[in-house]
């Protein structure tokens, strides 16, 4: 029964994407529920609009791909606080954001609005430039504004071009859908993979490798499964939120990854994530003592989910500075 339970989630999931694939709808940009930490959320959601040129998603984007939300975060470059500021550049472009009459770079209050500040002074230097605004932004965030002038649009600097798609490929995992999300094509492959792991032992930092007889905890269950579709996620749960975009509950198609959390208002406070397959129920990797399974995911501290994409998932950062 389990077996045929499964052969047609994996069909219902290849007839959603051929169905469903291209819809959407255009709107406002907000904030997706819980991604950005609570205690930011207000400054983001204000300075975020500042200019036509950045958005909250966009904003908060930026944030997470500097610092991963650490206020206290230092670079080897020198780079501080939450929006990664040398100090040089905070010298010129620092804002008193929250009026005491400070400017401190290890004040969010005072980081964020200058990080918002500064994006919009940017886009103010090349706003005569053919293209997309945005686009044309993060390129003089990365190389300057004269190369964007020079280039008439984004520069031909792999790096620049690089930086400019991640950003705007987590600005998606940072907005809140305001239509139907694409449904995955990969979905299929990575519950097929899961399936077959059903009745595997847990093991709390599990990867599934021969020495750890196969087994995986939670978040390395889905890590391996959408390596087998050619996705490669973060290892931490925490961080495989940020792969994609959200579908709301009643969106949930197979596929999606479900997160957990006792914090329903961070990202960065989920503690487990399973993989959904339909009818309410994921296939997870639970708790020591237990083995991969189904479970129901309507529970109080089901956080939300998020339908993983290649560039979302590739855009994530690898490498956050510490503090």
């Amino acid at each position: 029964m389990v077996m045929c339970f499964l052969a047609l989630l994996v069909v219902g999931t290849y007839s959603a994407a051929a169905g469903l694939a291209g819809s959407g709808g255009g709107g406002a940009v907000a904030l997706a529920k819980g991604a950005v930490p609570a205690r930011f959320q207000p400054l983001v959601q204000k300075w975020g609009n500042l200019c036509p040129a950045i958005n909250p998603a966009l904003l908060a984007a930026q944030l997470y791909q500097e610092s991963g939300w650490n206020p206290s975060a230092q670079s080897h470059a020198a780079a501080q606080g939450i929006a990664q500021f040398i100090p040089g550049t905070w010298a010129t472009h620092g804002i008193d954001g929250n009026g005491d009459g400070k400017r401190d770079v290890w004040d969010p209050a005072d980081a964020i609005p200058s990080a918002a500040s500064y994006d919009c002074e940017l886009a103010g230097y090349v706003k005569k430039v053919p293209g997309d605004p945005t686009s044309n932004m993060l390129a003089a965030y990365n190389a300057g504004a004269y190369a964007v002038i020079k280039y008439g649009g984004v520069p031909p600097y792999k790096e620049t071009q690089n930086y400019v798609k991640i950003i705007r490929s987590l600005e998606k995992s940072f907005a809140r859908p305001v239509g139907r999300v694409a449904p995955s094509r990969q979905a299929a492959g990575a519950i097929y993979f899961a399936q077959k792991k059903l009745g595997t032992p847990y093991l709390w930092g599990g990867n599934g490798t021969p020495d750890q007889q196969g087994r995986f905890d939670c978040s390395g269950l889905t890590q391996a499964a959408y390596r087998t579709v050619g996705i490669e996620l973060p290892r931490v749960a925490n961080d495989q939120y940020n792969a994609g975009p959200h579908p709301s509950r009643d969106e949930l198609l197979p596929g999606d990854l479900v997160f957990f959390s006792d914090d329903l208002t961070n990202s960065r406070a989920i503690r487990h994530v399973g993989l959904y397959v339909g009818g309410g129920y994921m296939i997870n990797a639970p708790f020591t003592g237990a083995v991969i399974r189904f479970d129901k995911i309507d529970t109080p501290d089901y956080f939300g989910a998020t339908r993983v994409t290649k560039d979302g998932a590739a855009a994530l950062p690898t490498d956050l500075p510490t503090g």
